[in-house]
């Protein structure tokens, strides 16, 4: 059948709890299923142009916001592979006051500000302004994985910070502002209300099948790739096109806790899944905004 064709349909996942409308119609309309922006920021250095000004790159490391560590560590070689280092334009700041025992977790519903204390760092995946993180070899991207998980390790020993995201925009209509690859982590003293919704959705599974969702989400259907510790597959409600999901194969809670070699195989399919993965394909609209509920114009099989 014609994926165009098939019927709507609405989703629910066992993980997030959130709803999905599928409209396989919708990527008949004339701006769907293209990319909405340019792959870059900035001009690259293989368009002609004159290569931009970019403090990631090596030998402009003065240019940057404070380093908090580099691989390898200066006292092994006098080059680098990756630096973590200061967000410099950060969205908390790291030397304000971390809000008071009584503020970090407001208790019940109504208004509520407590200071902008976190943590805002930059991952620079390379010192090389061309490459992209899956242009590195399988053993490059598992050292961009473990400095995540050092550094998600050394956040989480602050008594303040209750939540680490690692996350990566890729291209301008990502927003990302600079085209030298990279990353961010932000630390904040809060605890996200989707995080905490996922996690009550998954505990609430769990008391009711004995079952991990997350454990159980993998199906032929949905399955894109795996290796002998993680699959790459598409949940079972996802909310964009195309969008795929890495879970452990084997029930593991902490991703700064995984062994090395378990975080090369992981390195391996993340390589294989970002080299495959298309452009920016659909935009979020009222619905979504207004709801909180999805359009994909694509079914996940």
């Amino acid at each position: 059948m014609a994926e165009a064709s098939r019927t709507s349909e609405a989703r629910r996942d066992a993980v997030f709890a959130r709803w999905v409308i599928f409209s396989p119609a919708r990527s008949r309309r004339p701006t769907d299923l293209k990319s909405h922006g340019p792959a870059n920021p900035s001009p690259g250095p293989d368009d002609g142009a004159p290569k931009p000004s970019c403090p990631f790159c090596l030998g402009r490391e003065s240019e940057c916001a404070p380093e908090i560590f580099r691989v390898p560590a200066p006292d092994e070689s006098p080059s680098w592979r990756i630096r973590v280092i200061e967000n410099l334009f950060p969205a908390l700041r790291r030397e304000a006051a971390p809000p008071a025992p009584e503020d970090e977790e407001p208790v019940g519903a109504g208004e509520c500000a407590v200071r902008g204390f976190g943590f805002h760092d930059v991952v620079i995946e390379t010192p090389h302004h061309e490459v992209r993180l899956w242009d590195l070899e399988a053993e490059g991207v598992r050292d961009v994985l473990l400095a995540y998980a050092r550094r998600v390790q050394q956040l989480a020993e602050h008594p303040a910070v209750k939540y680490v995201q690692v996350f990566k925009n890729q291209g301008a209509s990502a927003g990302a502002s600079m085209a030298h690859s990279h990353s961010q982590m932000l630390g904040t003293p809060f605890v996200p209300p989707s995080v905490t919704s996922r996690l009550n959705c998954m505990k609430e599974v769990f008391e009711r099948s004995g079952k991990c969702s997350l454990c159980a989400v993998v199906s032929k259907d949905i399955l894109v790739s795996e290796t002998h510790n993680f699959s790459a597959f598409v949940p079972f409600a996802a909310s964009y096109p195309f969008e795929i999901w890495i879970v452990p194969r084997q029930h593991s809670s902490y991703f700064h806790e995984t062994d090395q070699d378990k975080v090369l195989d992981l390195a391996g399919l993340l390589k294989s899944m970002l080299q495959k993965l298309l452009p920016q394909l659909s935009v979020i609209g009222g619905f979504e905004i207004g709801s909180g509920c999805h359009i994909n114009p694509v079914f996940p099989e």
